[in-house]
């Protein structure tokens, strides 16, 4: 997995002593309220460290789940994932659909400072030097941030879809500049 620097950002790979951090983040409903079919919380410490240990074992050339780090003070705001996009179905696990997706979930002691729209749009850089011809991006209806986070990153909205994780999602598409 590479790491990838903003003016602002570090963005680099899940380490095991971050657990407490995820663990803060993904606890907190505020965070959690728009993630997941149907949205849950985290309760116990142990599953920060099982997501970590997961984001870690991703084995793609591209693919990653990335910890975002504040260059300043080093402290830890967010996460950045592109990774496969489960499609829609009737039998889980969901199977890959095929597509990749961007996303971000932010502490909101680092929400409004342009964090997300920062590290996302060094993710498509990203995606796209490494050969990604199409990214896509789903919010739930109500998360006007990220669907803002998403225009700002240059990605187009297309409408609604339950294209993905049995929901109902605004799809938002980017593609690889034309050279």
């Amino acid at each position: 997995m590479q790491t990838l620097e903003t003016d602002r950002l570090v963005l680099r790979p899940w380490e095991p002593e971050d657990a407490g951090f995820a663990f803060d983040l993904y606890s907190r409903w505020e965070v959690q309220r728009f993630i997941g079919n149907p949205p849950r919380v985290m309760t116990e410490p142990a599953e920060a460290e099982e997501r970590i240990s997961a984001w870690r074992q991703m084995d793609d050339p591209v693919h990653a789940v990335w910890a975002v780090q504040l260059k300043d003070s080093g402290q830890l705001a967010g996460n950045l994932l592109l990774k496969s996009i489960p499609a829609s179905g009737r039998s889980l696990p969901l199977q890959a659909s095929g597509d990749t997706e961007i996303g971000w979930h932010f502490h909101p002691d680092h929400w409004g400072h342009g964090y997300a729209s920062e590290a996302g749009s060094a993710v498509l850089r990203y995606a796209f030097a490494s050969g990604l011809r199409r990214v896509v991006a789903v919010t739930a209806p109500a998360n006007t941030a990220s669907r803002k986070v998403c225009g700002r990153i240059g990605m187009r909205h297309l409408g609604q879809t339950t294209a993905y994780y049995n929901s109902l999602c605004e799809l938002f598409e980017a593609t690889a500049p034309q050279p």
